[in-house]
C-alpha cells in the first residue's frame, strides 16, 4: 500500500525541474545540487507514490507523469501566492488544433470541465484536417488521426475504436434486409460510402469478402459528414463505434451487424518536445487523459 505521508518538497521540485527541462544535469544546476541528488529524490518520490514518471532515457513523461506534473505545478503556483497580496492577473493562451467530428462529439461535451478547473487559460480552438501531415505551426497542441507515431512530436494516444457498417432506417427498409453485411452478395447490393480515413477493405478482409476497395461513389474527407450522408439515406458507411454513438443513440443510424472490427487508426493528442514546460499545456494534456480516454 502506498504511503500516506506527504511527498517531500525536494522530491516534488526535482521532478518538476526534470519534467520541464528534460535533463537531470540542467535540473541539478537550477536547484544547486548534484545530478545524483536529483535522481535520488525522484526515485524516492516514485517509490513513495508507486508511480513511474518517465517513459524513456530522454525523460519523456509517462502517462502518470503527465498527470502528476500538472498537479505539482498547480501546487507550486498556489504556494507562491502570498496571503494578503493580490496576485497579478495572468492569462495563459492555449492554441489547440482539433479535427471537426472529434471536437463536436467527444471534446466539446467535456470541455467545460477544463475551463472551470483552469479559468486562467484562454483557449483558442482551430480546426485542422484529420490526416494533415504537417502540424499547424501556430498550434500548441494538435489532435491528429492516423496510425502514428509522429516525427518530432510527443503524444497521448486515445483508446482504440472499432468499425461496423451502418445506414439509415429508411435505407435499410428500401434495400434490406442485410443479415450481418458479411457476404459479397450483401455488400454488392449496397451503395458503399467512402472516406480516405477508413477503408472498406478492413471489413472485407475480416469476413473473407473478395472485393477490392470501392473506386467509385460518394466520398467524404470528414467522418461526421460521412455519417450525416448515411443518415440521410445515401448509402452504407463504415462507422467508428465510439465516435458515431450519437447517431446510433438518436436512431438516425442503425447497425447492420453485431460484429465490429478494430480500426488501424487512432486519435492522438500531439505536442512538440518541451511544450509541457508551459503549465497550460501540461494541464490540458493531463485533463485530456483523465477526461477523454474513457
Amino acid at each position: 500500500m502506498a504511503s500516506t505521508r506527504l511527498p517531500s518538497t525536494q522530491g516534488l521540485l526535482a521532478f518538476e525541474a526534470v519534467g520541464r527541462l528534460r535533463s537531470v544535469n540542467l535540473a541539478a544546476e537550477e536547484l544547486s545540487v548534484t545530478p545524483s541528488a536529483v535522481s535520488h529524490r525522484i526515485r524516492q518520490l516514485e517509490s513513495q507514490l508507486g508511480l513511474r514518471f518517465f517513459a524513456g532515457s530522454d525523460f519523456s513523461l509517462s502517462a502518470d507523469g503527465i498527470v502528476y506534473l500538472a498537479r505539482v505545478r498547480e501546487a507550486i503556483f498556489a504556494l507562491e501566492q502570498v496571503p494578503g497580496r493580490e496576485a497579478a492577473p495572468h492569462t495563459r493562451r492555449l492554441r489547440v488544433a482539433v479535427t471537426p467530428t472529434f471536437s463536436r462529439q467527444i471534446l466539446m461535451p467535456q470541455l467545460a470541465r477544463f475551463c472551470e478547473a483552469h479559468p486562467e487559460v484562454e483557449l483558442v480552438m482551430q480546426v485542422t484536417a484529420p490526416m494533415r501531415e504537417n502540424a499547424l505551426d501556430e498550434a500548441d497542441i494538435e489532435l491528429r488521426f492516423g496510425a502514428g507515431p509522429f516525427r518530432q512530436r510527443e503524444f497521448l494516444q486515445f483508446p482504440a475504436d472499432a468499425l461496423t457498417p451502418v445506414c439509415s432506417p429508411a435505407y435499410l427498409k428500401r434495400h434490406g434486409p442485410f443479415e450481418g453485411f458479411a457476404t459479397r452478395a450483401e455488400v454488392e447490393r449496397a451503395q458503399l460510402l467512402r472516406t480516405p480515413l477508413e477503408n472498406w477493405r478492413i471489413w472485407f478482409a475480416a469476413h473473407g469478402i473478395g472485393l477490392p476497395e470501392p473506386a467509385s461513389g460518394a466520398q467524404f474527407t470528414d467522418l461526421g459528414l460521412l455519417l450525416e450522408a448515411a443518415a440521410e439515406g445515401l448509402g452504407v458507411a463504415l462507422m467508428r463505434l465510439h465516435l458515431g454513438r450519437a447517431w446510433i443513440d438518436g436512431g438516425r443510424l442503425v447497425r447492420l451487424s453485431p460484429v465490429s472490427v478494430p480500426s488501424p487508426n487512432h486519435y492522438f493528442l500531439c505536442w512538440r518536445p518541451g511544450a509541457l514546460e508551459r503549465p497550460e499545456c501540461a494541464a490540458f494534456v493531463a485533463w485530456a487523459r483523465q477526461s477523454l480516454e474513457g
